[in-house]
């Protein structure tokens, strides 16, 4: 029998040596997209999330948390790059605050809950096969960081890019890595399973799982949510922010009217004709966090029934098998999203969660945030808000790669009473200088530092 495309791309995960598992997802999703599948979620289909219950209002026993935390572990998200800013390694290796990186904190946050709470409290991180050896390498200097035998880290699958035109595994002699993607972050699920990471984690006495981006340091540990996830007997549940205008392209959850199933839908899912209400954070008034709690025992037990195949939804990702080339050969990336598992688990649940807990760094505007005043770290490491509302900032093109983002910012302005902070052209801050009200700095016609002193007026 002739082999087809689907035949090669699986012989060549083989040849790399990717779980069994993994390959029979990538079939799945391989064949979705051959089919023409887009995955889009019409609007008729849904109703909105509009009352999910508030950690604000949540009760639990000091005792009960303990013993919720005691076995949960936290999960962090570790395989981008960051080369939207630049970077060529781990972004989770980025100086946030005083030479810590992101890295730095979280174990911080982690080792002090251990402490407070007298927990074992794992912290694992799912890396990529670009992040995982610098990851490891930093990580070294934490001794006392691995709990009873588990290792820090598990590694997410590697997929073949796709060639659009013919379906084919593409092939890219002048860097063969580049021939391979990861398969989104909903390949989590999989990963856990296929590593035996899963199954070591339940023969540990561990029942639930936090997991979280890597650059969202607002998403520490927290007895009290667990305590709650706990107590519900949700097999999964996602924490949800009121939305505001500035998060109208986050994805966000919804009923499905058919079985009234919680799912998510985001921008991919969703028709052009039907971005009104997508963005329309009137309509849909709470956006996804992409912070997760999840029963371990319930996700086995769905592998054992149903085997590697969650049957999440796909995301067709268009690239260019090389990201830095646009001429290079147009691909698919087959992806899924780590918090689409939500419409998998029927009993799932929602809670709406402060702002504190959604402090994700996309960019040099936010890193610019959490290197000022406008947060205070405390000795837990994680982020706390000096003031009521975070000032919007826009630096601009000039600073969107963080090495000329640190040579333009030596030295971090004050925006504890910023309203706005809008940059236009390459200005250095490289004196104390203090933003007030609403700042726009206007394109100069030299290079030009910024004034120090108090700039703007309440």
């Amino acid at each position: 029998m002739a082999q087809t495309a689907l035949d090669r791309a699986q012989a060549k995960m083989r040849d790399r040596g990717v779980a069994p598992g993994a390959i029979d997802s990538f079939a799945h999703y391989f064949e979705l997209a051959r089919s023409g599948a887009t995955g889009i979620i019409a609007e008729a289909s849904i109703e909105p999330l509009t009352a999910p219950e508030s950690l604000a209002g949540v009760q639990i026993d000091p005792d009960a948390a303990r013993q919720a935390l005691a076995q949960t572990v936290m999960i962090k998200l570790n395989g981008g790059l960051g080369t939207s800013m630049g970077l060529d390694r781990a972004k989770s290796l980025l100086s946030v605050r005083d030479g810590k990186n992101f890295l730095d904190l979280q174990v911080a946050q982690v080792l002090h809950a251990r402490r407070a709470h007298g927990v074992r409290l794992p912290l694992l991180f799912m890396n990529s096969f670009r992040t995982r050896d610098d990851t490891l390498a930093h990580l070294a200097r934490y001794g006392d960081l691995a709990v009873e035998g588990l290792p820090l880290d598990f590694v997410q699958n590697a997929i073949p890019k796709i060639d659009a035109q013919t379906f084919e595994p593409v092939a890219w002699p002048d860097d063969p890595e580049l021939e391979w993607c990861p398969p989104g972050h909903g390949d989590i699920y999989v990963a856990l399973e296929a590593s035996g990471i899963l199954e070591d984690l339940l023969d540990k006495g561990f029942r639930y799982a936090s997991l979280a981006n890597g650059d969202n340091l607002g998403a520490g540990p927290n007895a009290t949510l667990a305590g709650w996830f706990a107590a519900s007997g949700a097999p999964y549940a996602a924490e949800v922010c009121v939305r505001t205008p500035n998060d109208r392209k986050g994805g966000h959850l919804a009923v499905r009217r058919s079985d009234g199933q919680l799912i998510l839908r985001d921008t991919a899912q969703t028709a052009p004709d039907e971005m009104d209400f997508f963005t329309d954070e009137h309509r849909h008034p709470y956006f996804h966090a992409n912070n997760l709690w999840l029963d371990l025992r319930a996700l086995a037990d769905r592998f054992a029934r149903h085997g590697a195949v969650l049957g999440l939804p796909l995301i067709v990702n268009r690239k260019t098998v090389d990201p830095a080339d646009p001429t290079s050969t147009p691909v698919l990336q087959l992806e899924t999203a780590m918090g689409a598992a939500i419409e998998v688990f029927p009993g799932a649940r929602a809670i709406a969660v402060g702002r504190d807990r959604f402090l994700p760094v996309k960019g040099t505007n936010e890193l610019l945030l959490l290197r000022s005043d406008v947060f205070d770290f405390g000795p837990d490491a994680v982020p706390r808000a000096t003031v009521p509302d975070q000032p919007r900032v826009d630096l601009g093109a000039p600073y969107r790669l963080v090495d000329d983002f640190e040579r333009l910012v030596p030295v971090v302005p004050s925006l504890r009473q910023a309203r706005s902070l809008t940059v236009r052209g390459a200005w250095t801050f490289d004196q104390p200088v203090t933003i007030v009200g609403d700042v726009t700095i206007p394109e100069a016609g030299a290079p030009a530092s910024v004034p120090g002193g108090a700039l703007g007026d309440a």
